[in-house]
């Protein structure tokens, strides 16, 4: 496996799936494995990973996976991010987008409620 050099994001990056589909297209389903149990294992591509392999290269449980894959999580840290699209040989822009911070949540807590008072 080659390493890339990460990019560097601002504080409070989070990355957010694009699409449970195109990750899908990567990643073993029931759907897949169910195919494969009806003599249709040819019609599965043999370049796909189960969710549990996935998981352990990442290093997250593979429930986490398995939510991503479902639909039921999108956002996930840029590091657990860079290291999906790394096990599967893909550029993060594919499956990610990356969501920054807005200005105000910049701001820490302490100084917006000093600034409420004094205002």
């Amino acid at each position: 496996m080659f390493h890339r050099a990460r990019k560097r994001r601002k504080k409070g990056t989070y990355m957010k799936l694009k699409s449970a589909s195109d990750l899908r297209t990567f990643v073993l389903t029931q759907a897949d494995i169910d195919l494969h149990h009806a003599g249709k294992g040819h019609l599965v591509s043999s370049r796909k990973i189960s969710q549990r392999e996935l998981a352990e290269r990442v290093g997250v449980h593979p429930s986490f996976i398995n939510h991503l894959t479902a639909g039921r999580s999108k956002a996930c840290t840029p590091l657990i991010a860079d290291r999906i699209a790394e096990a599967l040989g893909v550029d993060t822009s594919i499956l990610f987008d990356e969501k920054t911070p807005s200005n105000t949540s910049e701001i820490p807590k302490r100084q917006t409620a000093s600034l409420a008072m004094a205002g």
